[in-house]
Order: structure tokens, then C-alpha cells, then sequence
């Protein structure tokens, strides 16, 4: 699937962010809205209810004080103390105007209607004093309806405010719930959009660390590609342009190293034979001091075709890491082979061997493995003395082969172990024997080792000597699977 990335990684975390944070900030506004409509509809609701509940007591105040008015007018027979009855109608009035612009429920409307209805009659019939003088009786009695009608008004605006405040708490209720059916809701969207913008972040970063880490392993066969912005993918770009160019030097050295060791056997192998000669006196006596001549030039010559050898051997080394010939061996067999051809080396120093192993069988490059050890004999026979003895151990360990090689000689310091696998690095300690080496000895062993999916090591066993350990996966075919 084609995924669509900006055009820049800066772009790509803030579009990640944002992905993140826009459901939980459309949530919180969301929210926000919500409980201030909630707390605007219960600002207005209650201010209402109030304000209708205050009117309702104003009208039964107005009641009172009109009764009042028209029981002394009734007492007194003075027409001006009705002047009082006409100003509390008035404010009867107004208040019952104002009251019938609120939101009153049907039943407040329809009491209120019948409220003002009956106060305007009995106005109607107080005005008129013939009719007040001759019915006072019947018309205080009006009153006491009227006060009743007006208390039940209030009533029905008190159980309003109550009703309303209800209402606000229920709805209050349901926004509590909606808030939390929300976050559970989003919290796992959350938890997926930044699952989903750290795949998109991480993608092109895992696929910029997978190519350096094979440049850096040498390997330069697959092309570098990486998916995601413009900038990151022109690093891409980058990185297989340096892929090409690393594999342009490499078969640069692989064709130089041909052609040298090509070059430099033809004219050493004339030097070889005419050293031979010479030292052999095939073309007539020669005295001590040019016999002694002879057989420095024979040694160095040799030397010179060792250097060559193992130069070409870890360059193959280098090469052949990534193709395996697995193939089914007898580990002990090998070793014993490897000994024999070291017999006369080992002779040569007076140098004995102790080999402790089982009959192992492995899976395995042969020839690689037969490198390794012969590599880890020579080693040994150059740094031992005079007299020593060579041990070598074989042993299982779980799924792996355990190869141990240890020697009687100075041993290898502190400070060069771990160098002592680099290429042509050559440890400090002392050794004996008529030619130097290289350093490339161990750096095969290890190149090999690695093939096989194992390690290569220096064993601090507190012990005189060198002690090196291979330890490789006894059935190759199935770790390379």
C-alpha cells in the first residue's frame, strides 16, 4: 500500500502530532460547548422560574393590598381610600403583563388567565361604589378567591423552580456521562493515530538505519531505497549513490590485489629457485659467510610468499563470509586433519598437542572451519616454546560447538585483545619462530566465525599461554534459516 508522506520531515512529526492531538482538542471544545449550553440553559431556565416566583408573590401582595383597601373603604365609606385599590390594581397589572411574557408552563398560563379575569371583574365591580356599598360582603369575599388563585399560582411556580432544577441536575448527569463515554471512547483512537504516526515516523528511519548497518557490514548487492518524505528519500538517494561507490573500490581492490599477487609471484618464484640453488650450492661451493647470505635470502623470500598468501586469503575471507557450503562433518576428524598437516612445524620446536574431544558432528562450511583451525594452530605453534604443549578442546554447549585453543606462550596482553582480530594488527607479546606473520590470521578466524553466525574470542582463564575460543551453532543450516 502507497503511503502518502509530506514533503519534509519536519512536515511529517507536526502532521504526526496533529493526528494526535486534533480528537482530543475537537473533544475538550466539544465539551466545552456542552457544558456551557448546559450551564447557559440553566442560567436562563432558573433565572425564569425566579423571576416568575417573585411576580406569582408581588400579585398575592397586590391582592392583600387591594382587600385592605376596599375593607376600609367599606369600614370608613371615604371614596379616597379607594385611591390606595387603584395604585395596587395597577402594579397587579404591570406584573401580570410582565409575568405573561415568561415561560410559563399551561397550567401557569391558564391560572394566570383566570387570575387576571377575575381581578378585572372585581374591579369593574369595585369602581363602581352603589355596587360596593349595597354587596361589600359578597365582594371581600371575591377576594379570598382571588388570594387563592393567586397562592395557587405561586404554588405552581415554586414546584416550576423545582421541576427546572431537576431538569439542570439531569442534564448535568448526562453530560458527566457523555464526557466519559467520550474519553473512553477516544482514548483508544488516540492510542491508534499515534500508533500510526510513529509507524509513519519510524518507517523511513528503520529503513535510513537497515541500510547504513548493511553498508557498514559490507553489504552492497540489494539497492537502497527508502519510503517516506522528499528529504528522507533524497538521503536515500544519497546512501545507495555511496552503496555504488563503496562496491566501485571494492572490486577496485579485488581487481588490484589480482593483479599484484600476479605480478609479484612471477618474479618471486624466480627469486625462490635461484635462492634454492644457491643454497643448495647447485652452482658450486660457497663459503660460510655466503651460505649464511643464502639462507637469509631463502627465509625472507619466503616470508615475502606468506605475506602474499594471507593477504589474498583474508581478501577471499572478506568475500566468501556471505556464501556458505553447509555440509554435514565430523568435527573431530577435521581437527586430527588439520594437526597432521602441522606435524612437522610443530616438530620442529619440539611441541607436543592434547586433544580433548568428543566425536562431534556439526553442520557447517567445511573448508571455512578447517580454516579457522588451522589459522588457531599456527597461531599457537608461532607463539609457543620450545618444549611447549598445544591443548585443543572440543565440547557441546547447548545448541553450539565449543573449539578452544590454548598455548604455553607469553600470552596476549591486556591491551591487545581487543584488537587482536583486526586485520593487520600484531600483538606485542614476543613470539618465536623464523618468520613474522601478518595480523591476518585471527582476522580470518573471525571473518569466518561471523559466517557462521558465531563468535570469536580471548578466554582470561588467569593461566600462562594464549587462550582462544571459537564457539559456532552446530547445525548452520537451520540458524541460517
Amino acid at each position: 500500500m502507497q503511503l502518502y508522506y509530506p514533503r519534509s520531515f519536519l512536515k511529517l512529526i507536526l502532521a504526526g502530532f496533529a493526528l494526535a492531538v486534533i480528537p482530543l482538542v475537537l473533544a475538550l471544545i466539544y465539551n466545552a460547548f456542552s457544558i456551557n449550553r448546559l450551564a447557559d440553559h440553566s442560567r436562563k431556565t432558573l433565572y425564569q422560574a425566579v423571576q416568575a416566583t417573585q411576580a406569582s408573590r408581588s400579585l398575592i401582595e397586590q391582592v392583600t393590598a387591594m382587600e385592605r383597601s376596599v375593607r376600609q373603604f367599606v369600614i370608613v365609606d371615604e371614596p379616597s381610600v379607594l385611591q390606595g385599590y387603584a395604585l395596587a390594581h395597577e402594579r397587579f397589572v404591570d406584573t401580570s403583563r410582565r409575568l405573561r411574557t415568561y415561560a410559563l408552563e399551561e397550567a401557569q398560563r391558564a391560572t394566570l388567565r383566570v387570575l387576571i379575569e377575575a381581578e378585572d371583574e372585581l374591579f369593574q365591580r369595585v369602581t363602581e361604589a352603589t355596587v360596593l356599598r349595597n354587596r361589600a360582603a359578597e365582594v371581600v369575599g371575591e377576594f379570598a378567591k382571588l388570594s387563592q388563585t393567586a397562592r395557587e399560582l405561586d404554588n405552581q411556580g415554586n414546584l416550576l423552580v423545582e421541576r427546572e432544577a431537576d431538569t439542570v441536575q439531569r442534564m448535568a448527569g448526562e453530560t458527566q456521562r457523555l464526557i466519559v463515554w467520550q474519553m473512553l471512547a477516544l482514548a483508544p483512537v488516540a492510542v491508534f493515530l499515534v500508533l500510526g504516526a510513529s509507524l509513519l515516523i519510524r518507517r523511513p528511519i528503520s529503513q535510513i538505519e537497515s541500510a547504513i548497518q548493511k553498508l557498514g557490514e559490507g553489504e552492497f548487492g540489494a539497492k537502497i531505497r527508502v519510503r517516506g518524505p522528499a528529504d528522507l528519500e533524497s538521503l536515500g538517494r544519497q546512501l545507495d549513490w555511496l552503496r555504488l561507490r563503496l562496491l566501485d573500490l571494492e572490486e577496485q581492490k579485488s581487481r588490484f590485489l589480482r593483479h599484484v599477487s600476479h605480478e609479484l609471484k612471477t618474479p618471486l618464484t624466480a627469486l625462490r629457485e635461484g635462492v634454492e640453488l644457491l643454497a643448495d650450492e647447485v652452482t658450486g661451493r660457497m663459503t660460510h659467510g655466503q651460505l649464511e647470505i643464502a639462507h637469509i635470502l631463502k627465509q625472507n623470500t619466503h616470508r615475502l610468499q606468506r605475506l602474499i598468501e594471507d593477504l589474498l586469503n583474508y581478501h577471499t575471507a572478506q568475500f566468501q563470509t556471505a556464501s556458505l557450503t553447509p555440509t554435514h562433518f565430523r568435527l573431530k576428524a577435521l581437527v586430527e586433519r588439520v594437526i597432521q598437516q602441522h606435524t612437522l612445524a610443530m616438530r620442529a620446536k619440539n611441541l607436543s598437542q592434547s586433544l580433548a574431544a568428543a566425536d562431534l558432528e556439526m553442520e557447517g562450511d567445511e573448508k571455512k572451519i578447517e580454516a579457522i583451525i588451522d589459522n588457531l594452530l599456527s597461531n599457537a605453534i608461532k607463539y609457543s616454546p620450545t618444549g611447549g604443549t598445544i591443548r585443543i578442546q572440543l565440547r557441546r554447549r547447548g545448541g553450539d560447538v565449543v573449539i578452544d585453543v590454548m598455548d604455553d606462550g607469553p600470552g596476549i596482553p591486556r591491551e591487545d585483545r581487543v584488537r587482536v582480530f583486526e586485520p593487520f594488527y600484531q600483538s606485542t607479546a614476543e613470539y618465536s619462530g623464523p618468520v613474522k606473520g601478518t595480523g591476518l590470521g585471527l582476522a580470518i578466524v573471525r571473518e569466518f566465525a561471523l559466517a557462521h553466525r558465531g563468535t570469536a574470542e580471548v578466554i582470561d582463564d588467569g593461566n600462562p599461554g594464549a587462550h582462544l575460543r571459537i564457539v559456532l551453532p552446530s547445525r548452520q543450516l537451520e540458524a541460517a534459516a
